[in-house]
C-alpha cells in the first residue's frame, strides 16, 4: 500500500509539472516560419541546435547530489544585511545630456545604457526571482530596485543576451513591452517575445557577427560561450550572444554570459578598443568551467577585448552558484589591481559615466 501511495504521489507531481510546463507562459515559445528558416540557415546551427565556436560540455563534471546540498547549506551565498541601493528618478534619466554615455547597474546583468540621447536596457530582468515560478528560485538580495519598473521611461531599445531566466524575465517584458521602441535579440529569442505580446515588427533577431544601425548607434551580435533554454527539452534551441554597442564617440562591449574563449580576442581585434566592457563575473564553479568565467578570466577577457574600464556584473543580486556572494568582487578587484585594469565597482543604481571618474568604493565590505 505504501509503495502504491508513493507511486501515486510521484505520478501526481509529474503530471502537475507537465501541465505547468505546457500551460505556463513563462516558458515562452518556439520559432516558426521565416524566423525558423533564418535559424536553420545559420552556420552556428547544426544537428538541430545552436553550437558554440568550440566544443563545450555545458554540464561539466557536476555531482548533482553534492551540488544541491552545498547550494542550500554551504557558505555565505546571501548577504545578511541590507545591501545599499542608489535610488534614481525618471527625471534623472530624462536629464542625461545627449553627449553623455552613462551605464546604471540594476543588479545582476540588468543595466540601463544611456548613449547619444538614447535609452537602451540590457537584459532587463527586474523580477524578484530568476525562475518560472517564485518557489523555484532564490529571492533577489535587495527588496527594491533603483527605479521601479513602472517608472522606467520609454526605451529606445532593449537588448537581450540569451533566454535564461536570470536574463530574460516574462514579468519584466510584459510590463515594459509597450514602452520599448525595439527589441534586439539573438536568433530564436523573438518567439518568446511574440508569445508574450510584443509586436513582431518591433523585434530584430541577429546571428553572430551581424550588425545593424539604429539612430546612429551600431549594434553587432557577437559570440559568447554558453547555452540557452527555458524548459526541459529546449536547450540550445535559441542562440546566446555578446554585443558590441558603438555610438557616435563611445564604444561599449556587453559580454552576456560566457566561459573564457578566444572569441574575446577576436572581438577586440575586430571592434576594439572599448571605452568600457560590461563583463560577467559570478555564478561560476570548477564543475562548469566552460560556460562561466572565473574572476581572473574575466580580467583577462577585458584585456583581450582591449577595454579601458571593466564593469563586473552577474553578481550581487541572486544566489545561483556555490561561491559566497562577495567572492566574485573580492577576486576580480584583486586580479584587476595586479593587472593594472581599471575596474568600476558601483553600488546598485550608481551610474558609471564614460569620461568621468569611476565609482570604486568597496561597499560590499560594510554592513553598518
Amino acid at each position: 500500500m505504501i509503495i502504491g501511495i508513493l507511486v501515486s504521489i510521484i505520478g501526481m507531481i509529474v503530471l502537475i509539472a507537465i501541465i505547468f510546463i505546457k500551460t505556463s507562459p513563462e516558458f515562452g515559445s518556439k520559432s516558426n516560419g521565416e524566423r525558423l528558416t533564418k535559424i536553420q540557415a545559420s552556420e552556428n546551427y547544426r544537428d538541430g541546435k545552436f553550437q558554440n565556436l568550440t566544443a563545450t560540455d555545458v554540464s561539466g563534471d557536476i555531482n548533482y547530489t553534492k551540488t544541491l546540498s552545498e547550494f542550500f547549506t554551504k557558505g555565505d551565498k546571501v548577504p545578511d544585511w541590507s545591501i545599499p541601493i542608489n535610488k534614481i528618478s525618471s527625471e534623472t534619466i530624462a536629464n542625461t545630456a545627449d553627449s553623455t554615455t552613462k551605464i546604471t547597474w540594476f543588479g545582476h546583468s540588468a543595466l540601463l545604457l544611456e548613449m547619444d540621447g538614447k535609452k537602451i536596457f540590457l537584459d532587463p530582468m527586474l523580477g524578484n526571482v530568476p525562475a518560472p515560478h517564485p518557489l523555484l528560485g532564490s529571492k533577489r538580495f535587495n527588496d527594491t530596485l533603483p527605479l521601479a519598473i513602472e517608472n522606467i521611461p520609454d526605451l529606445d531599445a532593449v537588448i537581450i543576451s540569451h533566454d535564461h531566466y536570470d536574463h530574460l524575465d516574462y514579468g519584466s517584458i510584459k510590463k515594459l513591452k509597450d514602452r520599448v521602441a525595439h527589441f534586439y535579440v539573438p536568433l530564436g529569442v523573438g518567439a518568446h517575445l511574440i508569445s508574450w505580446g510584443v509586436q513582431e515588427n518591433k523585434i530584430t533577431e541577429m546571428d553572430w557577427w551581424e550588425s545593424i544601425s539604429f539612430s546612429g548607434i551600431q549594434l553587432t551580435a557577437t559570440p559568447s560561450r554558453h547555452f540557452s533554454g527555458r524548459g526541459i527539452t529546449d536547450r540550445f534551441s535559441t542562440q546566446w550572444s555578446s554585443w558590441v554597442i558603438k555610438g557616435q564617440k563611445d564604444n561599449i562591449y556587453f559580454s552576456g554570459d560566457s566561459g573564457y574563449e578566444s572569441h574575446f580576442k577576436e572581438i577586440g581585434d575586430k571592434f576594439g578598443p572599448f571605452d568600457l566592457a560590461i563583463m560577467e563575473c559570478g555564478q561560476y564553479d570548477a564543475q562548469w568551467p566552460l560556460i562561466h568565467m572565473m574572476p581572473e578570466e574575466t580580467v583577462q577577457a577585458t584585456l583581450d577585448v582591449k577595454a579601458e574600464i571593466l564593469l563586473p556584473i552577474h553578481w550581487g543580486a541572486f544566489k545561483l552558484g556555490l561561491h559566497s556572494w562577495t567572492d566574485p568582487i573580492e577576486r576580480i578587484t584583486a586580479e584587476a589591481s595586479s593587472k593594472n585594469v581599471n575596474i568600476a565597482t558601483p553600488i546598485i543604481g550608481e551610474a558609471v559615466t564614460v569620461g568621468k571618474p569611476i565609482p570604486t568604493s568597496k561597499w560590499w565590505k560594510s554592513n553598518n
